[in-house]
C-alpha cells in the first residue's frame, strides 16, 4: 500500500498543468503554447534521473530515493503555487521532473523484482488515481473563483503528507532491499549499440515512445481542445480531462484481474482498439458523447504500458531486461518531452481541431510498430 501510495503521488501533478493552462496562460501572460515548453522541462529531468537513478539507488537505497523524490515534487509544486511569472515555473519544472523520474524507475523496477505481474497493473491504477485526482482539485478551486495557485499548493501539501507517509514506512523496505542484494547475481553489461541490435528493441522503443506521446499529449492538451474547439468552461474542461484519467484508472485496476486470463500482447492490442473508439466517437458534434469519449480514450489506455513494461523480460531475456527497461524508459519520456511541445506549436497554426488527426496519426504508427515487434520477437524466439 505504501507504495501505490508513492505512485500516486507520482500521478497527482502529471495531469494538473493541462487542467490549469487555459487560465494559467492568461494570468501570466504567456503564448498558449508555452504549456508545451514546461511539459518538456518536466519531462527531460525525467529522462535525466531515469538514466542515473539506478547509481542513487545502489548507494542510497529504494526507501530513502524514493521519499526524497517525492519531497523534490512536493516542494516544486508548492513553488509553482506562488510563482507569478513563466520562468519562475520553468525553473520549479526542473525538480519537479527529476523527482518523478526516479520515483518512476525505482519502484518499477522493485514491484518487477519482489511482485506478481497483476501488481504492475495495479501500481500504475494507482498513478491514475493521482492522475485523476489533480483536475478534480483544481476543476474545485476554479469553480470556487479561486486561483490555479491554490489548486498547486493544495497538491503540494498532500505530497508534503505522503512524505511522512514514506519516511514513517522506510523500515518495511529494508529487509526487503537486502533480500535483492543478497539474490542478485552479477549482470553482463551490454553496450547500447550492442543492445540496440536486438531483433525487434528498436520497434519496442518507437513503441514506447509512441504511446506515452498519445498519453500525455491527450491529457496536456484535452482541456485546450475542450475550451477553444467545443467553448467549454475552463472548470468543466479540467472536470472531463479527469474523466480521461479515471478511463485509465478504472482500466488498469480490471486489468490486474484479466492479466492471467489475456496475455500481455493482446491486452495491449485490445487498448489500441478501445482507443480508436474513442477517437471515432470524440469525432461526433455532439456534447453528450464527449464524456465517453474521454473515458473510452483512458480506458484504451489503461493496459498498454503496463503490459509492455511486463513483457520485456519475455521479449528480450531476463539478462538484459533491467538495460533494457532503462532504455524503454528513457524512450517513452523523450515521447513525452518533445511530441506535446510540438502539438502545442502545431495547434497555433492549424487551431486545437488538430488534436485529433494527430493523435489518429501516432496511433497507427503505434499499431504497425506494435504488430512488427511481436512479429520479430515470435521470429527471434522460436528458431
Amino acid at each position: 500500500m505504501v507504495i501505490y501510495l508513492a505512485f500516486i503521488s507520482l500521478g497527482l501533478p502529471d495531469s494538473l498543468l493541462g487542467a490549469a493552462w487555459p487560465t494559467m496562460y492568461i494570468d501570466l501572460h504567456a503564448p498558449i503554447h508555452f504549456a508545451g515548453i514546461i511539459s518538456m522541462i518536466i519531462a527531460g529531468g525525467t529522462v535525466i534521473s531515469s538514466l542515473f537513478s539506478a547509481r542513487f539507488i545502489d548507494r542510497f537505497g529504494v526507501a530513502s530515493i524514493t521519499t526524497f523524490s517525492v519531497l523534490m515534487t512536493a516542494l516544486a509544486l508548492l513553488g509553482f503555487s506562488y510563482a507569478q511569472h513563466f520562468a519562475f515555473l520553468c525553473l520549479l519544472a526542473i525538480p519537479l521532473g527529476l523527482g518523478a523520474g526516479c520515483v518512476d524507475a525505482a519502484l518499477n523496477n522493485y514491484v518487477a523484482l519482489h511482485y506478481k505481474a497483476k501488481h504492475m497493473n495495479w501500481l500504475h491504477c494507482f498513478w491514475g488515481i493521482g492522475a485523476a485526482i489533480g483536475p478534480m482539485i483544481m476543476a474545485r478551486h476554479l469553480a470556487l473563483d479561486r486561483s490555479w495557485s491554490s489548486g498547486y499548493n493544495t497538491v503540494g501539501w498532500i505530497q508534503i503528507s505522503l512524505v511522512i507517509i514514506l519516511l514513517i514506512s522506510t523500515p518495511l523496505w529494508i529487509k526487503k532491499t537486502r533480500e535483492q542484494q543478497a539474490a542478485d547475481s552479477p549482470e553482463t553489461k551490454s553496450s547500447f549499440k550492442t543492445l540496440l541490435n536486438i531483433q525487434g528493441l528498436k520497434q519496442a522503443l518507437i513503441v514506447f515512445f509512441c504511446y506515452c506521446s498519445i498519453e500525455a499529449t491527450f491529457g496536456l492538451w484535452g482541456a485546450s481542445y475542450l475550451v477553444f474547439e467545443r467553448n467549454f468552461e475552463t472548470d468543466a474542461a479540467a472536470r472531463l480531462v479527469s474523466t480521461y484519467y479515471i478511463g485509465i484508472t478504472f482500466g488498469r485496476f480490471i486489468s490486474g484481474f484479466i492479466a492471467e486470463k489475456l496475455s500481455n500482447q493482446h491486452l495491449v492490442y485490445l487498448g489500441q482498439g478501445v482507443i480508436v473508439l474513442g477517437l471515432i466517437v470524440l469525432l461526433l458534434p455532439f456534447n453528450v458523447t464527449l464524456l465517453p469519449a474521454f473515458f473510452l480514450i483512458g480506458l484504451g489506455c489503461a493496459p498498454i504500458f503496463p503490459s509492455l513494461l511486463h513483457e520485456t523480460p519475455r521479449n528480450f531475456g531476463k539478462k538484459h531486461a533491467q538495460a533494457i527497461m532503462g532504455m524503454q524508459m528513457a524512450s517513452a519520456y523523450i515521447g513525452i518531452t518533445l511530441i506535446p511541445l510540438l502539438f502545442g506549436k502545431l495547434a497555433s497554426s492549424l487551431g486545437y481541431s488538430s488534436l485529433l488527426w494527430f493523435i489518429g496519426l501516432i496511433l497507427a504508427i503505434k499499431i504497425y510498430m506494435t504488430y512488427d515487434l511481436n512479429r520479430k520477437v515470435f521470429s527471434r524466439t522460436s528458431k
